[in-house]
């Protein structure tokens, strides 16, 4: 009689690839947060939300994964260098982007970190029920954001105007006060 391997011990390419993107999002998130230069900071942010969007992709979330690039890649993190550029901060290494606070903020990341994987611990323990008809779906996925989360979705774009616009006001030197 043979025993069974068990299916944690013989993954499947898929869990492979999606093991992998998962490193390489972790490894970029934390090159975000640690290094210097705040360039290739939002660089490593393009990096981790890259392989978030594979992710997704590996998944089979297709739509989900194009949220992912047109709006986070190709929206947030344009916004965020163009707030970089125009606001005239260093781009090069700058010792004062440590607050020293690293005890804390460590604390504050293994506290969500634990939250959550909690959270997707228990997402993911009925898995593999099936599902009701129509649930989970891109049709689904849309009206759940054009209709309960429109308002946020509006507030949050206009807000993100403002910041830009308020970058442009205070990087522009000809706007101030003439002497």
């Amino acid at each position: 009689m043979t025993e069974a391997v068990p299916s944690y011990l013989s993954p499947t390419g898929q869990e492979i690839v999606f093991l992998l993107l998962g490193v390489l999002a972790v490894g970029s998130a934390l090159l975000v947060v640690t290094t210097r230069q705040l360039v290739h900071a939002a660089l490593w942010l393009v990096v981790c939300f890259g392989a978030l969007a594979g992710c997704y992709l590996v998944l089979t979330a297709e739509f989900v994964a194009w949220v992912q690039v047109l709006i986070y890649v190709g929206a947030v993190v344009v916004l965020l260098l163009f707030g970089i550029m125009l606001t005239r901060a260093p781009i090069g290494r700058a010792a004062d982007l440590d607050s020293g606070n690293r005890v804390a903020a460590a604390v504050v990341a293994l506290a969500t970190a634990a939250v959550l994987v909690t959270v997707v611990v228990d997402g993911f323990h009925a898995a593999y029920a099936p599902l009701e008809p129509g649930r989970g779906s891109a049709g689904e996925l849309g009206s759940s954001i054009f209709r309960t989360w429109v308002l946020p979705f509006e507030a949050l774009s206009v807000l993100l105007l403002a910041a830009l616009i308020g970058a442009i006001v205070i990087s522009r030197t000809d706007i101030r006060g003439r002497e």
